[in-house]
């Protein structure tokens, strides 16, 4: 397995995609119900397959993931080739920018000494849906970029 298999609650919401998989491997209900039972392995691979099918199909389309923590902030970009990164990181243990207050306070204090901004650059490795799973396994969640292209018309290059 290349990702890690969907939870009960994300397989029961693609009911529907999974019917459409197990058909397309010309597997009918009751034999899909008959393989739970009498081949259980067989059953676990074909939940294997579907959710690296659906993991790669969500990956392929991720161009933004934000990852939030108390006292920083990561926006990744991925284009063709790189990752890019827009770093944040408040050098005041009383602001979670994690809460509502926090992230106002961050907000209204962005050239406060306090806040420091920083970017990277990383070439993209073979595997670049591997690249982002890394990152949302670590927290990070896909966005539309909305803050990533708010910070990078601020910083300097």
């Amino acid at each position: 397995m290349k990702y890690e298999r969907l939870t009960q609650e994300q397989l029961k919401e693609m009911h529907k995609e999974f019917i459409n998989f197990l058909a397309s491997q010309s597997i009918t209900k009751e034999e899909w119900e008959n393989i739970k039972v009498n081949k259980p392995q067989v059953a676990e691979d074909e939940l294997d397959v579907f959710s690296d099918l659906v993991w790669e199909g969500v990956l392929n389309n991720v161009n933004y993931l934000e990852h939030f923590s108390p006292q920083q902030l990561f926006l990744f970009e991925f284009t063709d080739q790189f990752i890019n990164l827009i770093g944040l990181k408040i050098e005041n243990e009383a602001i979670d920018i994690n809460t509502k207050q926090g992230f106002q306070w961050l907000r209204d204090n962005l050239l406060n000494e306090d806040v420091q901004i920083y970017t990277s650059q990383k070439a993209i490795s073979e595997d670049r849906n591997k690249d982002i799973f890394a990152l949302i396994k670590q927290g990070a969640h896909i966005t539309k970029g909305k803050l990533y292209q708010y910070f990078d018309g601020m910083v300097e290059k």
